[in-house]
């Protein structure tokens, strides 16, 4: 059961800085950047409802912010359970 924990633990901490790292290059990189580009295909389906519930507010995109307190509450939730 600890190996279970752990490997969904480490998943959900690498997502956790594939989304940190698609926010940092979206600052930098434009939107057709290859590496941007590949990030957005695996962050965005994620991002996306959190969007249609909070929409936006001018140049601030919270979507991120929600999405990372969300899998860092999952990672509790899962430890939690399952030890």
């Amino acid at each position: 059961m600890i190996v279970i924990v752990q490997i969904l633990n480490t998943i959900l901490q690498v997502f956790t800085w594939v989304i940190l790292i698609h926010v940092l290059l979206s600052w930098f990189l434009p939107p057709d950047h290859s590496i941007r580009f590949s990030l957005s295909r695996v962050v965005e389906p994620f991002l996306k409802p959190i969007r249609d519930l909070i929409p936006p507010l001018g140049m601030f995109d919270f979507s991120p912010v929600i999405l990372l307190i969300l899998l860092q509450l999952l990672q509790q939730l899962i430890v939690r359970i399952l030890l």
